[in-house]
């Protein structure tokens, strides 16, 4: 006897919708997740303000896009070519560690605060902005001004 597979499809689902409790549950969570980038964004930008204004630039510039970079790099006193490489993927990586970690040199501190800053800068930039015992010491520190040239 020849037997024969038969498929029966009538049991597989073909309607669209999803479950509006799944739904629901995806929008909370989306929606609490942009209400913390949010604040993570705006504490940023009150920070950068701050230390702005620390240097001696104009605090709004933090709050325009790309001008902020210029008077970023204008603090620790890079060349504005370097703006350039923010375009260029994982070359604004390498850059983003070069810049703050200048940016902690020019506010006193080390290397290693610098680092620092890239990789926890929600917690590490706000410390550096509202410290009492922070204060702005040149671009790049005192040590750029004396040896390491500015290229």
């Amino acid at each position: 006897m020849e037997s024969t597979y038969v498929t029966n499809y009538s049991t597989a689902s073909s309607s669209s919708s999803a479950d509006p409790a799944a739904l629901a549950a995806i929008f909370i969570a989306f929606g609490i997740y942009m209400l913390v980038v949010l604040a993570i964004s705006i504490v940023g930008v009150i920070a950068l303000w701050k230390l702005f204004e620390k240097a001696h630039k104009p605090g709004w510039a933090s709050i325009v896009p790309i001008y902020n970079y210029v008077i970023l790099l204008e603090v620790i006193g890079r060349p504005m070519w370097w703006l350039a490489m923010m375009f260029i993927p994982i070359v604004n990586i390498v850059f983003m560690f070069l810049i703050f970690i200048d940016l902690a040199k020019s506010f006193g501190k080390d290397t290693t605060y610098g680092v620092l800053l890239v990789l926890f800068s929600p917690v590490t930039l706000p410390i550096l902005a509202f410290s009492k015992h922070t204060t702005y010491t040149g671009p790049a520190g005192p040590e750029r001004h004396a040896s390491t040239p500015l290229v």
